[in-house]
């Protein structure tokens, strides 16, 4: 370019000197026209000098401009953009790199706005062209694709970051640049990914806190209910027999209210051991003491602890395991819990002259218990809710107050404690699958297991499901 200027500048001295030479004719003489053209010449010269270095210091002045603005950013930990209304991007300041990873020329053109959220991307045009149409800086958080991936096996997922913008017309930087300024928008964007996650976090345990103080009182209501009941019929057969005027005479009738009172304190009681195991479960003060054990003895332990309640409700009551089941190490205490509450459960919900089977076999490393009932079933909307403390899912007009609801919450905490995993297949009319999966030796998971064990919910049986899966076992019925 330089160069270019000196040439032209010397042309032109040199025709205006034969122009002049010209228009003087011979009268002017060699010399004279000599000395003209050399003076001319230099004075070409000096100016050309002039306008390089004039330029030269706008080019330095630019970039010191540039240089200082780059600074800038990079002291507040900006990005700087330079973009025109359809934010295509110009420039970019020299931190990008440092900031995202990025090389600058990877944002210029349309990289940056591709980069941008599809979702974002009306609100960052919007900026811009509300930048543009007046002098107002306008401020929005984006959310944009950076270079971090999360493996998903089969794909990688880009990981996007939250930026804030803040636009405002080009100005004394685009000029900076080296472009015009009333084309064009300047927006600084800061990362802001690390406080929109605290943020999140933050809302998060509000919302959990909000979510626990509500199951709380929930739970103290029920509780309260559920107490009250065997309570009143404690206090008020008690005052009928020890008052004299209210005592029946008949002493079958006395038996009777003794057999009231006896039941109901046993109700109270397995009902306040039901919630002390609950609270030991979710505090995680309930001890887990492992030892080997057959499985094979507590599973026909626990088909007597139930038969006479199914005996009682018509209920068939079916068991099949292998004749070689193995020995698992666990804890004996919740393992008897937890089959007692699922073949209870299973019996409570199923009408006469239905059937709840256990099955239990090894697999692998682990030991799989299947109950299963032809019973009422649970709805799609209530699945979701399954092991919430007192929560009972909507069955039978005649059933629907039976039972506290803390069943399931209990069977989850104590699978959980043992690293094992819960799922429960339902549908309304077909019956309930409740599949639990304990390891052989609980020793090594135990110690890396929650307090509970999250329920995993199925709202339909499948064909295999309606059908007893261990079927190649001997099924012994429960007299």
């Amino acid at each position: 370019m330089n160069g270019i200027v000196v040439a032209a500048c010397t042309t032109l001295a040199a025709v205006a000197t034969l122009l002049l030479g010209a228009a003087s004719g011979p009268a002017l003489g060699a010399g004279n026209a000599a000395l003209f053209l050399i003076s001319a010449t230099v004075f070409a010269m000096i100016v050309g000098t002039g306008v390089i270095r004039l330029r030269t210091l706008r080019g330095k002045e630019k970039q010191v401009r540039a240089e200082r603005y780059d600074s800038l950013a990079e002291n507040m930990g900006c990005l700087v953009l330079c973009c025109n209304w359809s934010g295509s991007v110009s420039s970019v300041s020299s931190n990008c790199e440092a900031m995202f990873g990025l090389r600058p020329s990877a944002l210029t053109g349309r990289g940056f706005f591709d980069r941008v959220q599809v979702a974002d991307r009306p609100a960052f045009l919007k900026a811009i062209a509300d930048t543009r149409a007046g002098s107002v800086t306008i401020d929005v958080t984006l959310r944009w694709r950076g270079t971090a991936r999360v493996d998903r096996g089969d794909y990688a997922e880009p990981v996007f970051l939250w930026l804030d913008m803040r636009a405002h017309r080009g100005g004394e930087y685009r000029a900076a640049q080296g472009g015009i300024q009333d084309d064009h928008v300047v927006a600084l964007f800061r990362d802001v990914t690390e406080t929109k996650l605290r943020e999140a976090a933050l809302e998060d345990a509000r919302a959990a806190a909000v979510e626990a103080n509500l199951a709380k009182d929930y739970f103290l209501a029920q509780a309260g209910h559920e107490l009250r009941t065997p309570l009143n019929a404690i206090a008020g057969f008690s005052e009928l027999l020890g008052d004299p005027r209210l005592a029946p005479p008949d002493p079958e009738k006395q038996r009777e209210y003794a057999r009231i009172i006896y039941r109901s304190g046993r109700h109270l009681l397995a009902l306040v051991d039901s919630i002390l195991d609950v609270s030991k479960i979710q505090s995680g003060c309930l001890a887990i003491e492992v030892e080997p054990f057959a499985v094979a003895p507590l599973i026909d332990l626990c088909c007597d602890m139930v038969k006479l309640h199914a005996k009682n409700n018509g209920v068939e009551l079916l068991r099949a395991y292998p004749a070689n089941l193995e020995e698992i190490t666990g804890d004996r205490r919740m393992f008897t819990q937890i089959l007692v509450n699922l073949l209870s459960n299973a019996i409570k919900f199923t009408p006469a002259n239905g059937s709840v089977i256990i099955s239990v076999r090894p697999e692998a490393s682990s030991l799989l218990i299947l109950v299963a009932d032809t019973g009422i079933g649970i709805a799609a909307c209530d699945l979701a809710r399954l092991g919430d403390p007192f929560f009972q899912a909507k069955a039978l007009p005649d059933r629907q107050n039976k039972g506290t609801g803390l069943g399931l919450s209990i069977v989850g905490g104590l699978v959980g404690l043992q690293g094992g995993t819960i799922m429960v297949a339902s549908e309304p009319g077909k019956g309930t699958r409740v599949h639990v999966r304990l390891p052989l030796d609980c020793r090594v998971l135990a110690a890396k297991a929650g307090n509970q064990a999250k329920i995993e919910t199925i709202a339909h049986l499948s064909v295999a499901d309606q059908h007893d899966p261990y079927e190649q076992m001997t099924v012994k019925k429960i007299a």
